[in-house]
């Protein structure tokens, strides 16, 4: 299992404002807060895995991993299409609008998006069996 997920910013604040609606659509919680990161996850649940922005701890640049993406997944495609107009409204580059990805598998939905810094995130619906 996956404890937790972590991506740098240049700009903590503006990275805040951009996954601050996401992470309330999602009905994440804050778990962490302070002048160096924040983390989202279920405050009373540790085992649910978090996700954490912040300033690399080694106080260099953030960069951006090329093939390097963190996937969300649903169950109704219409929470995709939310989500990814709540990331196009606060700051994020698209790199997939929603829609159907039959390539990967018949009825695979998603939309792919970067934040302000250029982490890739992914909104996902699998195929109901």
């Amino acid at each position: 299992m996956i404890a937790y997920t972590m991506v740098g910013t240049e700009d903590l604040e503006k990275a805040l404002a951009f996954y601050e609606p996401l992470f309330a659509e999602m009905n994440f919680e804050v778990c962490w807060k302070d002048e160096s990161c924040f983390s989202y996850g279920k405050t009373q649940d540790l085992s649910f895995p978090r996700f954490i922005v912040g300033y690399p701890f080694d106080g260099g640049p953030p960069s951006v991993g090329n093939g390097v993406m963190t996937a969300f997944q649903f169950c109704d495609p219409k929470v995709v299409d939310r989500l990814y107009e709540i990331a196009m409204s606060c700051g994020g580059n698209s790199e997939g609008e929603p829609g159907y990805r039959p390539q990967y598998a018949e009825g695979f939905y998603a939309a792919y998006v970067r934040d302000p810094d250029g982490n890739k995130l992914a909104f996902v619906v699998y195929p109901q069996e």
